[in-house]
């Protein structure tokens, strides 16, 4: 494992990074939860960004409020899974989207600082986890939210860009 010093990942793609995940984690019944998988993964595309960003700018205030984003997003769905009611489990996956679009906020104001083709994988990635998430909120608490009326692409297409982004993963 990464001793906190290395800026180099230790995977190139998802199927790589689940490699390093403790069987621990995979054998948690969470880890069916693709959007769990997609969140904690990002938690660690994070970790890398925000050595970067540090080393750039020596600013490790802004670092730390990215790295905090992202980390309560699958935080958020680990909770959340935890609790019994539907009502509870989609109040904890409204948390992580409020996380998810708050990371995304981030990583937007530091574009300026970051390999443009890493912040465009970042939000991509990050809007794939909003829609997820999206998605999976109104089947726990068993009503829509308040996007209805919104599309965020068919699953068609939504499958198409996820794969673009699991297996091609760029860092600075």
């Amino acid at each position: 494992m990464d001793d906190g010093k290395n800026s180099i990942p230790e995977f190139s793609s998802f199927e790589e990074w689940i490699s390093v995940v403790p069987t621990e984690i995979k054998e948690d019944a969470l880890w069916k939860v693709k959007v769990y998988q997609y969140a904690l993964f990002l938690g660690d595309l994070c970790w890398y960004d925000v050595q970067k960003l540090i080393e750039k700018t020596n600013n490790y205030s802004l670092g730390d409020q990215l790295y905090r984003a992202t980390g309560s997003i699958s935080a958020n769905i680990a909770e959340g899974y935890s609790k019994s009611s539907g009502r509870d489990q989609a109040r904890f996956y409204e948390y992580a989207l409020g996380s998810a679009r708050e990371s995304r906020d981030w990583y937007f104001k530091v574009r300026h600082i970051m390999d443009k083709e890493v912040y465009k994988h970042r939000n991509k990635f990050l809007t794939m986890i909003i829609k997820y998430l999206l998605k999976l909120i109104p089947k726990q608490r068993l009503s829509e939210i308040g996007e209805v009326n919104i599309s965020y692409g068919t699953d068609v297409e939504i499958k198409s860009i996820e794969n673009r982004l699991i297996n091609h993963i760029p860092f600075s």
